[in-house]
């Protein structure tokens, strides 16, 4: 192997000029400014990688892995760039590869609700060419119409529709992936089931594309449904709204979505999109049916109602759905642009058992008002899943660490509850990663290491993510 690092300028890596056509490598500071980090990557973090290349097949994929494996060189994955956990940064500078330009459907089997599909396909792109069809993907995302079926495997990510579709790596069959040497491997089947062998697909799968980089996923699909509603519901108090939510889905109620706004949030959603939602606790839902939608909405105000609701809305057409659900839609920019002197630190996507959904809502917002923290908090209430954060003076240093030190309690609450630090955002270099030991316990962390070592035995596949560096050296055989 010929190492081509440069400390002090990064790693050569002219020979990517050599595989690829002019069109897709760019050496230049644009694109190296474009895929410095992600959404979650912030400013000081943020790392240029030395080239920026674009495939446009596996066979591309592989070429560029091979090559910079023999140097070397390390190559980080790259999407819609829409990440909340820094995983596309390039941590130690080399090839940032974007797949956004592998995004073509490859094959629809309608007979067998399959389809094959490029990483770097958006995935509400993805449904409008499945909707001919009659077949949808159901499990995408809030972000689904920015962000990629590759990105969204590579964290394993779900959003709304999770409650009763599950996540989104729950629909994958089979999966075509360039591990670190550049070779090709094929894990899954097209089969609905199998018994053989290790489930090496679902080892790629949320693996934050520190194993390999998926080049192509077989996806299982739905019909779309023939029936809808959505509506909102509003409370008096942020418990009786999240006993509702729990009381709701313990009750069997055949929800679709149903989410959860504190009543900071909602005040957070009024002032970026104009909108007239109380500042009270609110609850969003939606039903996805064949038949009988009608008499499961009147089950869910009916139980509801024994939680002491104020007001339960259903919309009368689509065009009023998409008005009710566009402030919830429209959050993650709400959140961004409501203080421009404050910034929100928090946890981002705590999951617990849905038993303990109330709880640890209760225990987040009372923790940050005792350090004296304005915050909000909201979610995908269904599946157990909290977003939200501590609204902080970003100037202020011993705030922003307060701030911090609030966060690790809720993380050790929630792992504590049987929870998980991250639901569907992924941990790249996020502060996460402190807590990766906390979750999976010693043993745990050194076979999630063992394994990269064994797939990716340079490092060279995203490095610097997901798993701590430091090892505690108490992890028996797998040390």
């Amino acid at each position: 192997m010929t190492t081509a690092h440069d400390r002090e300028g990064g790693y050569d890596c002219s020979f990517v000029a050599d595989l690829l056509p002019d069109e897709q490598v760019s050496f230049g500071d644009s694109a190296a400014e474009n895929h410095a980090g992600d959404w979650g990557t912030a400013e000081d973090e943020q790392v240029r990688p030395d080239v920026v290349v674009f495939p446009e097949s596996t066979e591309d994929v592989s070429n560029i892995v091979a090559a910079a494996a023999e140097r070397g060189v390390p190559v980080t994955p790259y999407a819609a760039g829409t990440g909340l956990s820094g995983g596309a940064t390039p941590a130690q500078r080399g090839i940032s590869l974007d797949t956004t330009r592998m995004n073509r459907v490859l094959e629809v089997r309608p007979d067998d609700l399959q389809v094959d599909v490029q990483p770097g396909m958006v995935g509400e792109d993805l449904n409008e060419a499945l909707a001919s069809y009659g077949l949808t993907l159901p499990s995408l995302p809030t972000s689904g119409d920015i962000s990629t079926i590759g990105g969204m495997l590579s964290t394993d990510a779900s959003g709304m529709n999770t409650v009763r579709y599950g996540k989104v790596g729950d629909w994958v069959l089979e999966l075509e992936v360039v591990l670190a040497d550049g070779s090709v491997v094929e894990v899954g089947s097209k089969a609905v089931k199998s018994s053989s062998g290790y489930n090496l697909k679902d080892l790629f799968v949320g693996s934050e594309g520190t194993l390999g980089i998926i080049t192509r996923a077989t996806m299982q699909l739905a019909g779309i449904p023939e029936q809808t509603r959505a509506g909102r519901a509003v409370f008096d108090s942020l418990d009786d709204a999240t006993a509702a939510v729990h009381d709701a889905v313990q009750s069997g109620v055949d929800l679709a979505a149903i989410e959860l706004l504190d009543d900071t949030t909602a005040k957070v959603a009024n002032a970026y999109s104009d909108t007239d939602l109380p500042d009270k606790p609110l609850v969003f839902f939606e039903f996805h049916a064949n038949h009988g939608v009608d008499e499961e909405v009147a089950f869910f105000e009916a139980v509801l109602e024994s939680h002491g609701v104020e007001r339960f809305e259903v919309a009368e057409d689509e065009a009023e759905m998409e008005e009710l659900w566009a402030a919830r839609h429209d959050l993650a920019y709400a959140v961004n642009e409501y203080d421009p002197d404050r910034i929100p630190v928090g946890p981002e996507d705590i999951v617990v058992p849905i038993s303990a959904y109330p709880e640890i809502i209760r225990f987040a917002k009372e923790a940050a008002s005792e350090a004296g923290f304005e915050s909000f908090w909201f979610g995908h209430a269904g599946d157990g899943n909290v977003h939200g954060g501590i609204l902080t003076p970003k100037d202020d240093p011993e705030a922003i660490e307060r701030a911090r030190e609030v966060t690790d309690r809720i993380f050790e609450r929630t792992i504590e509850l049987g929870g998980t630090i991250t639901g569907e955002h992924g941990t790249g270099q996020h502060e996460k990663r402190a807590h990766m030991e906390r979750e999976h316990g010693p043993v745990g962390l050194a076979m999630m290491r063992a394994v990269k070592q064994a797939i990716d035995p340079q490092g060279i596949i995203n490095p610097g993510k997901v798993i701590p560096e430091e090892a505690t050296g108490d992890e028996g055989p797998f040390r």
